[in-house]
This record gives structure tokens, C-alpha cells and sequence, in this order.
């Protein structure tokens, strides 16, 4: 699944490889849940929602229930939210019963966890590292990659140690965590290759499109063909830091930038950006691999990836690999929620992947979805649209599609190859090259 550009001077068909066909059975018949929950909030059952309806009143939850509120998470299987409310706060509960969540009582506050994530800033900033709340546990979920052995290792099992029982999980990833630029849509410059994000319209009006900030650091020109003519120009980028994006402008101003994401000749609707939920089912295309699920698996992440900390990030347990950086994480009711960063392991053990959140992305550089359109107001329509846009393909129309894509695009993996031998002309090693300066946003012409 990538995203397609059509310039007006002529037509672009981009056919993203479509490598996993269970993933895409999953997507295209969308079946979306309805909402029976009480208009007055009073029911005493959980509200059934959608994923998005989810994450917006997981987001209304947090600022209504205060110090009480220690996150949420999406239960994918019977389409509730699920609130934790600190042990002992019994009318914060009651809020979150009426508003329609699941309630469930834990011992650490969301403060509590925060400031153990803090000292593990503080004390265990070590590359190969990462960290991040999870909900479901109650507890930060601290990852070691297969590089964080002898006093490394010591050093982040006596900083968890020292958070205290019950605060902190820690576990060892087989893989190692590194971005995955090499080679939505390949883009291409000064030897590396990356994947579209999501088109975009720019402050000022001008067609763009998102895409890893690490991938910036290989050339402010990008084309859509190894070693073709460039179509974009990098306009802001950030890695690391604060995030891992950058806004790329459309050279020609005609450029027509759909807000949607091709699916083995087929296009998916993006209707809006939104926020993650943990528990949510979330949908990867990276041209690379193509297509893939999995569920997000924690918030506000931080990543000590080899070229420098990254902070912000959505953990999924989503495969990707070299080539897919960049690449849309989105939802099957058309949601942009996030640009591929990096991780560890790939599409054939598994492993982390890290994803740059698009609302903040979007925030940061004066962005708005597509052409200009998207705006929250028309989420609820765009998602119900959604469906029928799944009734147009069923299982055997996958198997197809899955076929033509298999076909045309293993040409993109070759091209990767190209790009990707080894990772030394990895965009993201550039970057960490030069990490003191591209530690704020910047613009690069």
C-alpha cells in the first residue's frame, strides 16, 4: 500500500507490493462496529466503538479524569475502551464508567510512570534501547536490542531495578533497532531510498507529502525513479530529537496530491489524522515489504536509536525492514496515524517497530492532510465510506490483486537493493552524523 502522485502533466500509477495477503483480507472487507452505548452516557455496560471513536474518548478521559488517569487501551475483540483509574479513586471511575469505558483499577498513576521513564532517560540512554508506558500492564515496557550485552546490559537491569517493584517490564529483542530507510510509493535520492508517507498540503498551499525525517539527511532532492528526475524537495525535516519527519514539497505546483493510499491497484481513503491508541489494529505499507498488521503497543515512546535518541514514538509489534521507512501506518477506516521511524527484527521472525505519530507531525510543520480537506468534521463520514470501499474487493479480488502486485513491483525490492547494500548509505547514518545540528526543526532551503 503506498501513496500515488499524478502529476497533470501525466499519469503515475504506483502499485504498492502487496505481500501479505491475510493482512490485506483483513483490510479491504472492513466491518465496522456500531455504537450502542447510551446518548446520555448513563449506561452501565461499555460503549461499543471503533478504533478512532476510541481514541478520542480515551484523549477526553485523560483530561477529565486528572491525576487519576493512568491510560487506555483499545480491546480490539470487543470493541471497548479500556480505562485504568488509580486504585481508590471510585468517582473518577464512575466518570469513566458513564462516558461509556471499561474501567479497571491499577496502582501506578500516570505520574508515577512518567517520572520512571525519566530516570531511565536520566540513567540508561543507551543505543540499543527503548522505552515506553503500557496500559495494558500497568507498567513501562523497557526493550534491549541484541547490542546491549556486558556492562550495558547491567547498567539498564539496575536502572529498572531501581524503579521499584511492579513498575517496569524489560525484555531482550533477538534483532537490532536501526532505522529502516533504504526504500507507500519508493522515493529515491543521492543513493538511498525511502517510502512516501502521506500527501500533504504545506502552509502555504504548495502539494507535499510526509515522510522519516531520517531520510532527509541523503538529499534535499527526491524522485520517484532510482535515478530519474527529482519531484520533490525536502521543505523541514527532524531526526533525532523530538520526532522523526520531514515535509517534502511537490516541485511542480500542478502536482494533483490524492489523500489516499494505493493498494495493489486499488486506493484506501485517508479521511483525517488521529492519535493511537494502544490495543488499536494498525495497517503498514512500506514498498519493500508491502503490507502488514499488527496492534500498537505503547505511546510517547523513546528510542536510542545508534545515530541519536528519538522521543514521541508509537511502539508496534508491526513488522518492517529496510526500504519501508517513511512508509503510512494507517487504520482500515482510513486514518493516518503514523510515519514508519524504525526497529528491530523483520517481516519474517517479526519483531518492534516504531512509528512518528502524523498529528504531530502535521502540527510541527504547519501541514494539513491531502488537499487541505480532512478536517475532523468529516472523519465520521469518510470511515463509514470506508466500508463500501471494502465491499468493492472481496477475498478472491484480493488474491489479485496480491498477484499484479507480486508481479510489478518485484522490480521495487530489486531497486531497494541497490540502495540498501549494507547500511552504511543508510539515510538515518547520515543523520546521526549530524545529530548536534539537526537536534530542532529546520528548514533546509
Amino acid at each position: 500500500m503506498s501513496h500515488k502522485r499524478i502529476p497533470k502533466r501525466k499519469a503515475a500509477a504506483a502499485v504498492g507490493a502487496v505481500v501479505a495477503l491475510g493482512a490485506a483480507a483483513i483490510l479491504l472487507p472492513s466491518a465496522n462496529a456500531s455504537q450502542d452505548g447510551a446518548s446520555d452516557g448513563t449506561a452501565a455496560a461499555p460503549r461499543t466503538l471503533k478504533a478512532g471513536d476510541a481514541s478520542d474518548l480515551a484523549t477526553r478521559l485523560s483530561g477529565m479524569l486528572g491525576d487519576a488517569y493512568a491510560g487506555a487501551w483499545y480491546d480490539g475483540e470487543d470493541k471497548r475502551l479500556v480505562v485504568n483509574v488509580v486504585r481508590g479513586e471510585d468517582g473518577m471511575a464512575l466518570k469513566a464508567r458513564s462516558a461509556g469505558a471499561e474501567v479497571r483499577e491499577v496502582d501506578n498513576s500516570m505520574a508515577e510512570l512518567e517520572a520512571g521513564a525519566g530516570t531511565l532517560t536520566s540513567e540508561a540512554t543507551i543505543p540499543g534501547t527503548s522505552w515506553a508506558v503500557d496500559p495494558r500492564t500497568n507498567k513501562i515496557l523497557v526493550t534491549a536490542d541484541s547490542t546491549v550485552t556486558g556492562a550495558k546490559w547491567d547498567q539498564l537491569e539496575s536502572t529498572v531495578e531501581s524503579l521499584g517493584p511492579g513498575m517496569a517490564t524489560l525484555e531482550k529483542s533477538a534483532g537490532t533497532f536501526r532505522t529502516f530507510a533504504s526504500g507507500g510509493d519508493a522515493i529515491f535520492a543521492g543513493g538511498a531510498r525511502c517510502s512516501l508517507g502521506f500527501n500533504v498540503t504545506a502552509g502555504d498551499g504548495r502539494p507535499a507529502f510526509l515522510t522519516a525525517g531520517h531520510c532527509a539527511a541523503a538529499g534535499d532532492q527526491w524522485s520517484d525513479q532510482q535515478g530519474g528526475e527529482p519531484i520533490a524537495t525536502v521543505d523541514q525535516a527532524l531526526f533525532p530529537g523530538a520526532g522523526d519527519f520531514a515535509l517534502l514539497t511537490y516541485d511542480d505546483p500542478a502536482t494533483e496530491a490524492p489523500s489516499e493510499v494505493n493498494v495493489g491497484g486499488q486506493t484506501v481513503p485517508i479521511v483525517q489524522a488521529a492519535e493511537a491508541t494502544v490495543g488499536q489494529q494498525v495497517f503498514r505499507m512500506g514498498s519493500t515489504t508491502g503490507l502488514a498488521d499488527g496492534q500498537v503497543l505503547g505511546l510517547n515512546a523513546t528510542v536510542n536509536y545508534p545515530e541519536g535518541t528519538v522521543t514521541g514514538l508509537i511502539q508496534t509489534d508491526v513488522c518492517a525492514e529496510p526500504g519501508d521507512s517513511g512508509g503510512s501506518l494507517f487504520t482500515q477506516d482510513g486514518l493516518a496515524i503514523g510515519l514508519t521511524s524504525g526497529g528491530s527484527g523483520d517481516c519474517t521472525v517479526g519483531g518492534e517497530t516504531f512509528f512518528q505519530p502524523v498529528t504531530t507531525a502535521l502540527e510541527a510543520v504547519g501541514a494539513t492532510l491531502g488537499d487541505g480537506g480532512a478536517a475532523a468534521g468529516d472523519g465520521a463520514a469518510g470511515a463509514e465510506d470506508q466500508a463500501g470501499a471494502g465491499d468493492q474487493a472481496g477475498a478472491e479480488d484480493q488474491a489479485g490483486a496480491e498477484d499484479q502486485a507480486g508481479g510489478q513491483d518485484a522490480g521495487a525490492g530489486q531497486d531497494g537493493a541497490g540502495a540498501q547494500d549494507g547500511t552504511g548509505t543508510d539515510p538515518g547514518r547520515h543523520s546521526g552524523q549530524d545529530s548536534g545540528q539537526d537536534s530542532g526543526l529546520t528548514r533546509t532551503h
